[in-house]
């Protein structure tokens, strides 16, 4: 009788810990497919190689406004100043980020002037680009005295420019440009004899117009993503175009990966394999909620980031296209490097303008959920190009 009643218990043990293995497997599943940090394997971004900015956590930090620009600089887009344009709470600027096991390099404004004297910086992308290119701007005016020596080389308005601009620092003859190729390839007519629902023809096959321009360029920053996506592409009417015929079945993410095809053979045929230094920016999340940006989406009740990994989006496609292209540069090209920013950037739902647009947005605008508000996220963007450009160039440099 004894014995039966042990091997009883013996078997609700066992029930139990098969019960047990069978939820934690469950439970480790579903992390690890919704958990961005194990959908990619990214290429490592410091010194050693042993550190990858890319993940960690948002730390609060109450003295970080007064470490960083105001919205007083100049280079400021004023719909990215939120403080300006209503927005009541500054708790957006007080998160620092903390990668896991590491710092990054502290960012050094005279550091950068100098390592950069007489060279030249492209960022080329969409408004996002833009977002962080200002960014950049402001935080490398801190290291400059007399900010009247930082100036538009063209005397362009910073606001909503849809061509290129050049902010040269002449103390230190460096030149930061910003390019706005939203594609990076270009948009032309359709060919002629094209269905009738095609209103223009995205050229996968070649890049933008604007590329004469970047060779030559020391550092490239480009950016892409925002604008491959269903909506502006094929449903407003914009199919891809190879030679001479457009395509009307070809995807947008085999459309996008074909661009950087057409990037990686111009980087071999025009910038110089061993000393330009070439990024790309990985894709910048939005957080409209209820809706998209045409539908009633918004983000102004969101005041402080996510917390809850669970409800983080999984790494997108466009992300794991770009670092294949990378991975395929990175075996000719000296010095490439994939800056992911996504995952980091998913959790700051709040750190957009939202309602707080600018002067002169009308009142049933669409909120703003894509770009930042500035100070920001992309200041921590440009953190870690700073450590990229720290392990990739400036320890590299001959003077």
């Amino acid at each position: 009788m004894q014995q039966n009643h042990v091997s009883h218990n013996n078997e609700t043990h066992l029930v139990l810990l098969i019960f047990i293995l069978i939820v934690s497997f469950v439970l480790s599943y579903t992390y690890l497919t919704r958990n961005p940090l194990t959908t990619i394997r990214y290429l490592p971004q410091d010194k050693t190689g042993s550190c990858d900015h890319s993940f960690g956590n948002w730390v609060w930090d109450e003295s970080l406004p007064d470490k960083r620009y105001s919205e007083n600089c100049p280079f400021l887009d004023p719909g990215f100043r939120c403080r300006r344009n209503g927005r009541p709470d500054l708790g957006y600027q007080k998160w620092r980020w903390q990668p896991y096991g590491c710092n990054l390099v502290s960012f050094d404004a005279k550091d950068f002037l100098r390592q950069g004297e007489n060279r030249r910086i492209v960022f080329a992308g969409d408004s996002i680009g833009r977002n962080q290119w200002e960014s950049l701007i402001c935080m490398l005016a801190q290291g400059v005295t007399n900010q009247s020596t930082i100036q538009e080389e063209n005397g362009n308005p910073i606001s909503k420019h849809k061509g290129f601009l050049s902010i040269k620092f002449q103390q230190y003859n460096l030149t930061v440009q910003y390019y706005r190729v939203p594609y990076l390839v270009p948009i032309d007519r359709p060919p002629k004899n094209s269905p009738a629902e095609v209103y223009g023809a995205i050229r996968i096959d070649k890049l933008h117009w604007f590329s004469t321009k970047w060779a030559g360029a020391d550092v490239l920053v480009f950016s892409a993503g925002h604008w491959w996506n269903h909506h502006k592409t094929i449903k407003s009417g914009h199919y891809f175009q190879e030679g001479e015929k457009i395509n009307m079945t070809m995807e947008v993410m085999e459309a996008f990966k074909k661009s950087l095809v057409t990037l990686k053979k111009w980087a071999f045929k025009s910038l110089d394999l061993q000393k330009t230094v070439l990024f790309f920016r990985s894709y910048s999340p939005t957080h409209f909620r209820d809706g998209e940006w045409n539908n009633g989406g918004h983000c102004d009740q969101c005041t402080e980031p996510e917390t809850d990994t669970f409800n983080v989006r999984s790494e997108p496609v466009n992300n794991r296209i770009i670092l294949e292209a990378m991975q395929e540069m990175k075996r000719k090209m000296k010095r490439v490097g994939f800056i992911n920013i996504t995952y980091l950037t998913e959790l700051r739902k709040d750190g957009h303008p939202s309602l707080h647009r600018g002067s002169g947005t009308s009142v049933d605008a669409p909120q703003d959920c894509s770009h930042w508000c500035l100070p920001g996220v992309p200041d921590t963007w440009n953190e870690i190009l700073y450590s990229e450009l720290v392990r990739l160039w400036f320890d590299s440099r001959t003077y």
